[in-house]
């Protein structure tokens, strides 16, 4: 039995980052895990309303093999007799969009083809959500998974899937973007159950830049006597040093801290071998907040 998929969705492609991305909103249990697939070099996929998931691998398979996201769609849909329930949103290897609704979906149903991306949407309160949708994208600033997450927001603001509120998700892909660089998972996260979903994932894509973005040199910030002397203090309250709260920054209090910074997961931020005498801005302000420090 197919899925009844009422969600609001975004599908776009970021020709500066090389990344391919889906966000996805619905009152419905864990969204994220059937509507949302991507593929480095190949595309995006949203498979909606009465989702077929297998959309999903298939869309990316036919695109990875050079097809145009509209002659994927095109060859989706010729081989499905329920097309007429089906929502589709894609965008191609060069960011060439098509989506699909159909005639069959419930009121509101609709689509919006942009430059690079696509918005679709069923059950909703109305055109807004989508119209709301593309001017945020397109106008938003930031990296694909915070303007994706922006067109949810402003999509969430005005309307939404008129039912009310249950999941959201954000999926990123781009070559080598994977934890490790051996995979193109660059950001997936998700709110499979939530009374406000979709400021839930905007929160958690925040957290994601905290833990995996990369330090700009604009940033790091050199470890002196003041700050040296906060994390000695941190450190030895939390039980990784036992040496004097002096202000010097050395080996046994790099080591120390390296300890914290492995236990804490900020190795994308800061590495003793890498530059052990200064800190990234950002990781700094994280453990202030993590642990209560006033800076």
């Amino acid at each position: 039995m197919p899925m009844h998929f009422n969600t609001f969705s975004i599908v776009a492609y970021d020709p500066d980052e090389q990344a391919w991305g889906v966000a996805v909103a619905s009152k419905f249990l864990a969204a994220g895990a059937v509507v949302s697939w991507a593929q480095a070099g190949a595309g995006a996929v949203a498979t909606q309303a009465f989702a077929r998931v297998g959309f999903g691998p298939d869309g990316l398979a036919m695109m990875a093999q050079g097809k145009s996201a509209a002659e994927t769609l095109e060859t989706l849909l010729a081989n499905d007799p329920g097309r007429a329930h089906r929502q589709v949103g894609i965008v191609d290897s060069r960011g060439g969009a098509a989506a699909y609704t159909g005639e069959e979906c419930f009121d509101w149903a609709g689509h919006r083809i942009g430059e690079g991306f696509t918005c679709q949407g069923n059950i909703l309160t109305g055109p807004e959500t989508l119209d709301a949708m593309a001017e945020a994208f397109t106008n938003s600033q930031g990296e694909l998974a915070d303007r994706l997450v922006e067109a949810l927001l402003a999509g969430d603001t005005v309307g939404g899937d008129r039912r009310g509120k249950q999941a959201a998700a954000v999926l990123v892909v781009r070559p080598g973007g994977g934890y490790g660089g051996d995979n193109d998972r660059y950001l997936d996260l998700r709110v499979d159950d939530d009374p406000d979903p979709v400021h839930r994932l905007k929160a958690l894509v925040a957290t994601h830049h905290v833990f995996f973005g990369e330090t700009r040199p604009e940033d790091l910030l050199t470890i002196d006597e003041a700050i040296a002397r906060e994390l000695q203090a941190l450190l030895h309250r939390e039980g990784y040093y036992d040496g004097p709260v002096n202000g010097i920054w050395d080996e046994a209090s790099k080591q120390a801290f390296w300890a914290l910074v492995g236990n804490e997961n900020l190795e994308e931020r800061w590495g003793i071998d890498e530059h052990p005498d200064q800190i990234d801005r950002v990781a700094l302000d994280y453990l202030r907040s993590r642990f209560g420090l006033t800076g």
